[in-house]
């Protein structure tokens, strides 16, 4: 069995696939050089009825944008990364602004019973999100080792932090931390000092989500596939992947999300990390979608097995 579990050097976590950290130097390099076609300032996007209460055996999930999500399997209702205000940032004036509002009002959710919290970065652990979502449900929440002081901050107190592959019983469902290539930071001090990663949720009746959180390519898909045989949907990011010599380690593109479809072996995926904060990175606002549907043709990946969800959409799975 491949060794994929997680490592620390010095007291940061490093990735076990390609350990590259792009520096200050590399930064400025970017952005000297950058050349980003123009984003729109703000999409209007149709209304969509609000999601309703599934039954068992069935899963659904509805897109609220980016990497937020709300998952149902059977009666167990997972809200994931949820981030709800104007900015993933830590400034109410500065940073990601978002160019749509989330595909759903927090209020129009039918109950949320399960928190989970990929990672660290902000535009997937908001602290005024969770403290909302706190109030509204109390639900218990589960994210990765380091980050659990920061729900705490946002005042979840049934929380559980988890290393790579350390699986929980919560809400009824069996949920597992499972690796990613990426990295974790909140300050320009505390890089890597948490950990990062994805959830695969399991039910009882056998339906199974995997929710892959920031990832670039790495063989770590190839692993979770083949630990979980039965991934029902995937959820894969398919955008912020330009450029690719900077990016290519924190983000897949949407060839690589093609990849990291096949090689986890899901019956079907949903794209996400697309289309909603202005101009994270250089690609065109519109280029992961259409250059994931180029690569699902060029890997004869059939139309509805991997689809990019309206936002706000919830999507019933067959």
């Amino acid at each position: 069995m491949t060794d994929f579990a997680a490592r620390r050097e010095a007291g940061r976590y490093v990735n076990l696939h390609d350990a590259t950290d792009h520096g200050l130097p590399d930064v400025w390099r970017w952005y000297r050089a950058r050349r980003p076609v123009p984003w729109p300032r703000w999409i209007e996007d149709p209304p969509r009825p609000p999601p309703p209460r599934i039954g068992p055996g069935r899963i659904a999930a509805t897109f609220i944008g980016h990497a937020s999500w709300l998952v149902q399997i059977g009666a167990v209702a997972v809200l994931i990364d949820p981030v709800w205000s104007p900015r993933a940032s830590p400034l109410s004036f500065a940073g990601p602004k978002r160019v749509r509002a989330p595909g759903q009002p927090l209020a129009a959710l039918p109950g949320v019973d399960l928190l989970l919290v990929s990672h660290n970065h902000y535009d997937h652990c908001d602290l005024a999100t969770l403290r909302q979502v706190q109030a509204r449900w109390a639900p218990p929440a589960v994210t990765s080792l380091g980050t659990g002081r920061l729900l705490a901050k946002a005042g979840l107190r049934d929380r559980r932090e988890c290393d790579w592959w350390d699986s929980v019983e919560v809400a009824g469902l069996r949920v597992t931390y499972v690796p990613s290539q990426h990295f974790s930071a909140r300050t320009a001090f505390d890089r890597n000092r948490a950990l990062w990663g994805g959830f695969v949720m399991e039910a009882p009746d056998g339906g199974c989500v995997y929710f892959a959180g920031d990832s670039g390519w790495c063989p770590h898909f190839s692993e979770i596939g083949r630990r979980f045989p039965r991934i029902d949907l995937a959820l894969l990011p398919i955008g912020a992947y330009a450029p690719r010599w900077f990016m290519r380690t924190q983000h897949m593109d949407p060839e690589e999300a093609v990849r990291a479809h096949l090689a986890c072996g899901a019956r079907a995926s949903l794209a996400m990390h697309f289309g909603t904060f202005f101009r994270l990175t250089d690609e065109a606002i519109e280029e992961p979608a259409a250059l994931l549907e180029a690569a699902k043709a060029r890997h004869d990946v059939a139309a509805s097995a991997f689809r990019v969800p309206g936002f706000g959409e919830t999507i019933l799975l067959d």
